[in-house]
């Protein structure tokens, strides 16, 4: 039986959260890596993200703070860094949503899985990834139509978790599409792609030099990948 687009609110949603969050699926499709950055005043960010952008890296995240001019100075960023998708991290609460739509990010990512920021954020049309971790949270990402999740902290759970996620919760086309985050390195990006997650975010990793040729080396692998 055919379903109308208007038949029921909740379901209308539904439908335009995944569209919100499918251009991003795509990007990450092409480059299945996302780079976290922390800093309290964004614009100290500056050259991580001017190397981040002669690498030829697309997606970087941004950890939201408290700072008085997070928007403005994030704003500024992005219009400084056209090449790089910047995107807000860490964000927990309406604040931050909020402050990322005004900044004029692309998406926002959560450690955690709120219905109150599924909701926020579809209201305010901006992609929201949230964080699960548990076989519950995912498949209540799923009922909620979280079409992109993070699997935080993926450090503690191996590679092959999400894969044996597949079975239990209906196959592995019922599962949404997976980032994993929280303490991986450049090393452990192609071997958790090649266990079955989308993509892979790196954060406190890039602590050093040897890490950040690493980073390089990668991101040369990964656009081998598509030629």
């Amino acid at each position: 039986m055919s379903r109308s687009l208007n038949t029921s609110e909740p379901e209308a949603g539904l439908i335009e959260a995944g569209l919100i969050e499918a251009g991003l699926i795509k990007a990450l499709h092409h480059q299945p890596l996302l780079v976290v950055l922390r800093s309290f005043d964004p614009l100290e960010l500056a050259e991580s993200l001017e190397r981040l952008q002669a690498l030829g890296v697309h997606q970087v995240e941004i950890a939201w703070s408290a700072h008085p001019h997070w928007v403005p100075h994030c704003a500024l960023l992005r219009q400084r860094f056209p090449r790089l998708h910047l995107g807000a991290a860490s964000v927990l609460d309406g604040a931050g949503l909020e402050a990322a739509a005004t900044a004029g990010l692309a998406y926002v990512v959560s450690p955690v899985l709120d219905r109150q920021l599924v909701d926020r954020a579809r209201q305010l049309r901006l992609p929201l990834v949230p964080g699960v971790l548990s076989p519950t949270e995912v498949y209540q990402a799923r009922l909620w139509g979280c079409s992109l999740v993070k699997l935080f902290p993926a450090i503690t759970v191996g590679k092959a978790y999400w894969q044996r996620l597949a079975g239990p919760l209906g196959g592995e086309r019922s599962l949404p599409h997976c980032i994993a985050a929280g303490g991986l390195r450049p090393a452990d990006v192609e071997p958790w792609l090649e266990a079955g997650v989308d993509a892979v975010a790196l954060g406190g990793a890039l602590a050093n030099d040897a890490e950040w040729e690493a980073l390089a080396a990668l991101v040369e692998r990964l656009g081998e990948r598509l030629r």
